[in-house]
């Protein structure tokens, strides 16, 4: 638009051309609406000129038309004018400009312009700040918020040179850009997000003023911004509307009630607000006002475009203008005497929160960036900012932390996970109220940081926003720390060393042998076999071990020994096992061996079982490693830790002269030293005679799970698992709040024992069944079922029933039907003549007496 100002005496002419939108309806700019408001208010209010009036003429031209600009500058010029303003195009008001550089007629403007350095525009005023100035702002922004990159958005070639000295940062700063511009033959925008969303671009730095249904989007203060508070977003800008000060918010509110023309629905812009245009155009009135006041009586003349004749009080008005000061809408209005350009300004630094915007900081020109955000009150929910929030979260598998979950049937989404951090991660979505959706990192690594200073991990992923929450085993480190932010540790831990059990025999068949070395097994043995033979060899020789074996029959010349070989065996078996025999020797020779091998049986006993006490209470364990200070003063051993993980950085950075020899032992063996994961790591110390170098909480849960490893000394250092958010996140305190919360419950004890105690180690015990009684058993019953005529199917029936009745303690045995006898004659007088001629039949017992039946 073009505005300007005629004075005669007391009445001031101003006069506006104002740029227009094609479209079936023309409408009406905030510019002009402004321009319009201002003059009112100062005609209504006769503090600022009580001796003149305002009049203004109004020209409207179409954007883009530079002809129709100078025309109706000319014609403005014509009526006798003492400044004049816009429009806003650059190739309009440069034509304007023109104009009045030749007629030295003051030139005044609200939008961004670049000047060239050999700029000639003396008549030349802009309230808006400064290009330069305002690049510094972003800048220091950037570096505020610690961003490394960042992505610049622009709509045309002039955004580039207003952010110049944020494009030539990278060049001093540590920080990488990534410049896009706004497609130019269409209004739709949403494929160049899409594409920045699928290359996780979320820092962006937007310069435009993108035309959207004929408004200019320009102002965070215009923009709907309900649909973004409550989703977590960090979107900060300036403003430089002074909304603090009471005069300033009460002519705001005035203007909102005035304000005939509603933006259209679908524009994105709130009703009623003055856009950052609408106030620099109120306050340019302003300024040209107090300068026509503080100026003496001038004279305005008709001025023609094709006479060249300049307005002679035009060089002494500008001067005015440029060394006027005001304290507008927009802060103190001063310029630079030279260039005319406000370079002297202040502003604020707004931000979303989930109240709306709210000012949380300030930038000057001299005094630079001063962020005055105070944290939030204590006390509020900590289920208000993540209820009904989905969040993606990066995980990595490791047992028990995380795991896949073993079903016959196919498992999609979160139901395929489980462990230890699975359920942790539920306890604090029943908390907070939130969902979430688990995706695996896809390097399968923790996080570490290579010496060009990159990320890889779940690290990375939290670093570039691709998720929200890290959950896994995740050690707090400074360097991390550094990186993302970390909530409140879930569990305490520290590095130890995990080896395999050195002597740890298992107990085999002949595991009763160990008390006592073979050399003295053997001697036993060769003893047992010398006394046997010599028992049995002086058994023969003595007439006292001969006995009768008939005693009732007293002339029998038959007589016995027990020691026979056998039983001499068995005789020695008995005393060395401590339960005697049926045998015992009766010759003082054999009874002088026998007390002898006794006596020998007693103390070979006594010490047997004096070492198998000892031997089955203390299991010895014999490690060539006790300590780490052991495992670096060696190198037979080799050891290692997992590549890029938290305990690889932890000697990597150490400078304890010990954890800097093992540090170098293992860069010095890159190869064999490092494992990837730690699965494969234990399979390596089972397999070979490998150390490994990890968190004590999984060494915990890995000896219990497997008998044959187990940790060797005590824990090296002291550290915490804890869950990650990306920097600054507003999720960290709430997550904090939350395992605090369970911790000091207990549901936090109660999920590690569930997960460390299910899988236990057991002993490994070997059962040797004798399955001598089932055979006795199985034999015994096909015999009696011969014998008896019965199934053999039946005969285990009633003896297994037989076996389960508790209350008898006797069974009755099965007999045969015997079959039939029949009595002939000739059994009868057989039967007959026995019963006359075996005399002493009725008395058979055995005496001395007894009298000889056979002759």
């Amino acid at each position: 638009f073009i505005g300007d100002f005629s004075c005669f005496f007391f009445l001031c002419f101003l006069g506006g051309i104002f740029e227009q939108m094609d479209g079936p309806v023309a409408l009406v700019s905030s510019e002009e609406l402004a321009f319009k408001f201002a003059v009112n208010n100062i005609n209504r209010n006769r503090t600022l000129l009580p001796n003149t009036t305002l009049t203004y003429d109004i020209q409207r031209i179409n954007i883009y038309d530079s002809f129709e600009a100078s025309r109706k500058a000319c014609d403005q010029l014509s009526l006798g004018v003492v400044a004049i303003f816009g429009p806003s195009h650059s190739s309009s008001s440069n034509a304007v400009q023109s104009i009045c550089n030749a007629l030295e007629v003051p030139h005044i403007q609200v939008r961004w312009k670049h000047h060239p350095l050999d700029n000639r525009d003396t008549f030349y005023a802009n309230l808006y700040p400064d290009y330069s100035s305002l690049s510094y702002a972003i800048l220091d922004l950037v570096q505020f918020l610690k961003w490394k990159t960042a992505t610049v958005v622009y709509d045309d070639s002039t955004g580039l040179i207003r952010l110049q000295e944020l494009i030539m940062a990278p060049a001093r700063y540590n920080i990488r850009l990534k410049i896009r511009q706004l497609p130019l033959d269409t209004t739709d925008t949403r494929p160049l997000l899409k594409e920045m969303k699928r290359s996780r671009e979320f820092r962006i730095i937007f310069d435009c003023s993108h035309l959207s249904g004929g408004g200019s989007i320009q102002d965070l203060m215009a923009i709907n911004l309900e649909p973004y508070r409550f989703c977590g977003v960090n979107m900060t800008g300036f403003r430089i509307l002074n909304v603090d000060n009471p005069q300033v918010a009460s002519i705001v509110e005035k203007w909102s009630l005035e304000r005939q023309i509603p933006p259209k629905p679908d524009s994105g812009l709130l009703e009623g607000i003055m856009t950052t245009d609408a106030a620099l155009t109120y306050d340019a009135v302003h300024i040209v006002s107090v300068s026509y006041q503080h100026a003496p009586q001038m004279t305005v003349n008709s001025l023609q475009c094709h006479r060249h004749k300049p307005w002679r009080f035009g060089g002494r008005f500008m001067s005015f203008i440029k060394e006027s000061h005001w304290d507008g809408l927009t802060g103190r209005l001063c310029f630079n005497r030279t260039t005319g350009l406000r370079t002297d300004f202040d502003l604020d630094i707004v931000s979303l929160k989930e109240d709306g915007l709210q000012k949380v900081g300030k930038w000057s020109a001299s005094g630079g960036l001063n962020i005055t955000e105070v944290p939030r009150q204590n006390g509020m929910n900590i289920t208000d900012s993540l209820s009904n929030r989905s969040l993606v979260i990066t995980t990595i598998l490791e047992e028990p932390y995380v795991m896949l979950k073993k079903s016959d049937k196919a498992l999609v989404g979160n139901d395929r996970f489980e462990g230890f951090c699975i359920d942790l991660l539920k306890e604090l979505a029943s908390i907070l109220g939130f969902s979430f959706e688990i995706h695996l990192v896809p390097d399968g690594k923790y996080g570490f940081q290579d010496d060009k200073g990159q990320w890889n991990g779940m690290i990375k992923e939290i670093m570039e926003h691709r998720a929200d929450l890290a959950v896994a085993p995740l050690t707090i480190t400074f360097m991390r720390e550094k990186a993302i932010d970390f909530s409140k540790p879930f569990l305490n831990t520290g590095i130890s060393i995990l080896y395999r059990r050195p002597n740890s025999t298992n107990s085999g068949f002949f595991s009763f042998l160990n008390p006592m070395t073979p050399d003295i097994w053997v001697y036993i043995l060769l003893a047992y076999l010398g006394v046997s033979c010599v028992l049995f060899v002086i058994a023969r020789f003595s007439p006292y071990e001969w006995y009768d074996a008939h005693p009732c029959n007293p002339g029998s010349d038959v007589v016995e020994n027990n020691f026979t070989l056998l039983n001499s065996f068995w005789f020695g078996v008995g005393s060395l096992m401590q339960q005697g025999s049926e045998l015992m020797p009766k010759a003082l020779s054999t009874r002088i061996i026998g007390g002898i091998w006794w006596f020998f049986t007693l103390i070979i006993i006594s010490s047997y079982t004096a070492n198998l006490a000892a031997f089955l209470t203390v299991e010895r364990m014999e490690s060539p490693v006790d300590s780490a200070d052991d495992l670096a003063k060696q190198t037979k051993i080799e050891y290692g830790v997992v590549k890029d993980g938290a305990t690889m950085s932890f000697f990597k950075k150490s400078r304890v002269s010990t954890f800097e020899k093992m540090w170098a032992f293992m860069s010095s063996r890159q190869s064999t030293s490092f494992v990837k994961s730690i699965e494969d790591g234990i399979q390596r110390v089972l397999k070979s005679d490998y150390a490994l170098l990890m968190e004590s909480t999984t060494i915990e849960y890995v000896t219990r799970k497997n008998c044959n490893l187990t940790q060797v000394g005590g824990i090296v250092d002291s550290k915490g698992y804890g869950i990650g958010t990306p920097k600054g996140s507003p999720y960290r305190d709430k997550i904090t709040i939350a395992i605090l919360s369970i911790l000091e419950d207990g549901r936090l004890h109660m999920l590690k024992e569930k997960w460390w105690s299910s899988s236990s180690c057991l002993e490994d015990e070997r059962y040797k069944t004798v399955f001598v009684a089932i055979g006795e058993f199985i034999y015994k019953l096909r015999k009696n079922a011969e014998h008896e005529q019965r199934t053999f199917c039946r005969a285990v029936m009633e003896e297994i029933k037989l076996s389960f009745t508790c209350e008898r303690r006797v069974k009755q045995k099965f007999h045969r039907q015997p079959p039939a006898l029949v009595k002939t004659d000739a059994v009868i007088s057989m039967h007959s003549f026995n019963d006359h001629h075996l005399p002493g039949k009725d008395n058979m017992s055995c005496n001395t007496a007894m009298t000889s039946v056979f002759p």
